[in-house]
């Protein structure tokens, strides 16, 4: 990316991380290469390559399993460098002895503390915690099926309402203690429910988390769509929206194409799988073949078409004019 992709993606995150930390109250948010980019190669190479070597780098999983696999570049192998070279510059320049992340930078975050140790005579500390996953236990990025985005535009409310809606009743508990303020006596009651009063917990989940990351009007109003949506009482202002020419529709597009271009479903593939399983809907009436035409007499007087597919996932389809 450009320089200037990456200082509008800066920003950008800033926006999203005011949500959770104060930057009027001391936090700061740095970009590494304001120090990364002055550094001089052989300089580097001997005052904190000398630091590490191979053989310890080497002990880890990620670096050994991608080494036996052929596809470890001298890029890859120098990022826990440059890594550990952020904490030990953050400590000298700001005292920071302290870096918490994702379970999967433990080996990174440690060869910083090692860094600070041999450099410095001093100690730094790490604090790691378990990534959230899929439920095939996958880890969850931005190219990942069911990725949950923190922006708005990448992700609606709604659908980050309803993200935790559809938590494995196994998972409530946990999830209630790792992502909300709910005090533990509360949390363990709330994990313990079963059955409808489940249900009621994950409301609780998706509610508080949502009323975190998107206030708590968004919030609100998240439930009270998935609420409408859940009852079978018709389509509210809130649920989500994608927009297609009219002309497609004049023409006439296939259901599939139509699934798929709005965003229900990932593919073709899963929206015929869909349909030949009994869960897509047009307007709660099932679409009983692959080949369905979807036409203008099908959209409603406003020029809308509410898409579903099974019981918790609504799309509302509006026709615009090019």
């Amino acid at each position: 990316m450009s320089p200037q992709d990456i200082a509008a993606n800066v920003e950008r995150l800033k926006g999203q991380f005011a949500r959770f930390v104060d930057f009027r109250l001391g936090a700061v948010l740095l970009d590494n290469s304001d120090w990364l980019l002055r550094l001089n190669l052989v300089e580097f190479l001997r005052d904190i390559g000398s630091k590490f070597t191979v053989n310890h780098m080497l002990a880890h999983e990620t670096y050994r399993v991608r080494l036996e696999q052929g596809g470890l570049s001298f890029l890859e192998f120098s990022y826990q460098l440059l890594q550990a070279y952020d904490f030990l510059h953050l400590y000298r320049t700001g005292g920071c002895r302290f870096q918490i992340g994702g379970s999967d930078q433990w080996a990174n975050i440690l060869a910083g503390v090692d860094l600070i140790r041999r450099a410095e005579s001093t100690e730094a500390f790490a604090l790691v915690w378990p990534l959230v996953t899929t439920s095939s236990g996958a880890k969850m990025g931005k190219t990942a099926a069911g990725a949950v985005w923190l922006d708005p535009d990448l992700l609606s409310p709604y659908e980050y309402y309803q993200f935790w809606m559809n938590t494995e009743d196994g998972d409530v508990e946990r999830f209630l203690a790792l992502f909300t303020f709910l005090p533990m006596d509360e949390v363990r009651r709330l994990g313990s429910r079963v059955g409808a009063d489940l249900r009621e917990s994950k409301e609780i989940l998706a509610f508080e988390v949502t009323k975190i990351v998107h206030g708590e009007q968004a919030a609100t109003a998240a439930r009270q769509t998935s609420r409408a949506l859940f009852a079978g009482e018709g389509v509210p202002e809130s649920a989500p929206r994608f927009e297609i020419d009219r002309a497609d529709f004049e023409t006439g597009i296939n259901v599939i194409d139509l699934a798929v271009k709005s965003g229900l479903y990932p593919s073709k593939r899963e929206a015929v799988r869909q349909v030949n399983a009994g869960g897509l809907y047009l307007d709660n009436l099932r679409v009983d073949s692959p080949e369905r035409i979807v036409t203008v007499p099908d959209l409603n007087g406003n020029g809308e078409l509410h898409l579903r597919s099974g019981k918790k996932r609504h799309l509302i389809v509006q026709a615009v004019d090019p």
